[in-house]
This record gives C-alpha cells, sequence and structure tokens, in this order.
C-alpha cells in the first residue's frame, strides 16, 4: 500500500511540474530617443488569469532598477511590458527577467545602442 501512495505522489508532482512552465522567450527592444524599454514575455497558458507572468525585473548594468507585479497574463501566449529608463545611455545593458506564478523564470538581456 505504501508504493502505491509513493507512486501516486509521484506521478502527481511529475504532472503538475508538466504544466508549469517558465517564459519560452523574452524579446527586448529600447527605443533611445524616447528612452522606452518594450519587451515581450512569450509565455503559453490556458488561462492566463490562473497561469501567467507574475512579476518582470528590469535592470541596468546588472543592478535591479524596477520591479513590475501583474496579476495575470494580457494573453494566452505572452506579457508586453513598458518602462521608461531615462538613466540608459549607449553601450549600457538592460536586462528583463519574467517569473511564472507557477514555476520558473527567464531572463535576456541587450546592450543599448
Amino acid at each position: 500500500m505504501k508504493k502505491i501512495v509513493i507512486f501516486f505522489c509521484v506521478l502527481f508532482v511529475a504532472s503538475a511540474a508538466g504544466f508549469a512552465h517558465p517564459p519560452s522567450d523574452i524579446v527586448i527592444q529600447f527605443d533611445p530617443a524616447t528612452k522606452t524599454l518594450t519587451a515581450t514575455i512569450k509565455h503559453r497558458v490556458s488561462n492566463p488569469k490562473s497561469h501567467y507572468i507574475y512579476k518582470v525585473d528590469i535592470g541596468l548594468n546588472g543592478k535591479e532598477i524596477k520591479m513590475l507585479p501583474f496579476a495575470q497574463q494580457e494573453t494566452n501566449s505572452s506579457l508586453m511590458v513598458h518602462s521608461v529608463i531615462p538613466e540608459a545611455k549607449k553601450g549600457d545593458l538592460l536586462s528583463v527577467e519574467g517569473y511564472c506564478n507557477l514555476s520558473g523564470r527567464l531572463e535576456k538581456e541587450i546592450k543599448v545602442v
């Protein structure tokens, strides 16, 4: 009986992990004229109200400068964020890190040109 209970516990954990996943990609753009960062965080889900990107961290040269919280994802496939970063200048590294509310995270960065 104990082996059956352990088997079902392992099966439950494995199936739950299959539904939870980090973002698949982050596409970042920065407009130096307006100092605006735009990031599209790709995260395909079946229900964007229960499985979504709950937090996005924006970094400048390795230091977190903004944390943006979210209560749901815009669409079943992605979340788009816009943020003005007046201190960003040519040569700086901008990073965007998206966090899934169920499991996982992904970070990408770009160099300001």
